[in-house]
């Protein structure tokens, strides 16, 4: 066996173990010079907080800067150097986005090859310690799941600006390749925690995908389907299902689904990480003895009295 396989193995034996876990959430980081130089710090208390791991779920750059390679490049530097595990969701500043002029022209579709090269091409997470992760077989490996005690967390490919969906009333061929792909690794997870009668599943995606809108009736075009089935499968589900997203950048943890009669989805929370010009973080506490009641603290930085970085 490998050294990192081995590595893997034993860290997901670790948490298997555990009595309660604990784990970070950001989002739409860093957006500016001011934001890169706080970041490190930030994700430095993280793990001195002891999380045993943070997601970013997605935007690792202003939606006005650059896609070069020097950018992507710098932003997995800076991932790989947190010190625990690390799991990167991508987001539509690192791609969808990138055709903008100010972005510098490129094709959207090379620009998420390069991230897939750079952040999603092993079955393991970022960070000085890895988390085994298991990708969608095909053509997206972006999307993965891992288990940690009682939940099943997974990664989408679901970007904000109505998910490439397109400024037409017709979906872009991008969206169509894309959309089965995305329903289907969410049905089958679904379908996992299930069968494995776990606790909860924590679905990690960068779009804010309308639930207002949705429960109105009023679903937008890219996000529609994906609510719709996500409605079905909660409903369907004995445990807790937990959306974690960014893209609108208001920090919140909130209940906003509903079913077609307009009542509350008592099993589904919806977490938004902070976002520019608010940094910040949001810590996730799970306890084996009652694993459906994910406790959540919000995180500003910098801390009270603390100052910025220089």
């Amino acid at each position: 066996m490998k050294a990192w396989l081995a590595a893997l193995v034993l860290l997901w034996v670790g948490q298997a173990s555990a009595d309660s876990w604990r784990f970070g959430l950001i989002g739409d980081v860093p957006y500016s010079e001011a934001e890169r130089r706080e970041l490190p710090q930030m994700l430095a208390a993280m793990a001195d907080d002891k999380v045993d791991f943070i997601i970013h779920v997605g935007d690792f750059k202003h939606g006005k800067d650059r896609c070069d390679d020097a950018v992507f490049e710098d932003r997995r530097a800076l991932f790989e150097a947190a010190r625990v595990p690390f799991v990167f969701v991508p987001g539509d500043n690192e791609w969808t986005d990138c055709e903008r002029l100010s972005n510098g022209a490129y094709d959207p579709l090379e620009r998420l090859e390069k991230l897939r090269s750079l952040f999603f091409s092993k079955p393991q997470s970022l960070g000085q310690k890895k988390l085994a992760l298991e990708r969608q077989p095909g053509p997206y490996p972006e999307h993965s799941r891992f288990r940690v005690g009682p939940l099943l967390f997974v990664t989408l490919n679901l970007p904000g600006g109505n998910n490439n969906y397109g400024l037409t009333g017709e979906a872009s061929r991008e969206f169509r390749n894309r959309n089965p792909y995305v329903l289907a690794w969410l049905k089958d997870c679904f379908a996992l925690a299930r069968q494995d009668k776990l606790a909860g599943i924590a679905l990690l995606l960068q779009a804010n995908p309308g639930f207002k809108h949705h429960a109105q009736g009023f679903a937008h075009s890219g996000y529609r389907e994906f609510l719709d089935t996500l409605r079905e499968e909660t409903l369907a589900f004995s445990g807790q299902v937990l959306v974690v997203h960014g893209d609108t950048h208001t920090s919140r943890v909130d209940q906003p689904m509903r079913d077609k009669m307009g009542r509350v989805v008592n099993n589904f929370v919806r977490v938004e990480t902070f976002g520019y010009p608010t940094m910040g973080w949001t810590s996730g506490s799970i306890d084996r003895e009652s694993p459906t009641r994910i406790r959540f603290d919000r995180h500003p930085w910098p801390p009270a009295g603390a100052q910025a970085a220089p």
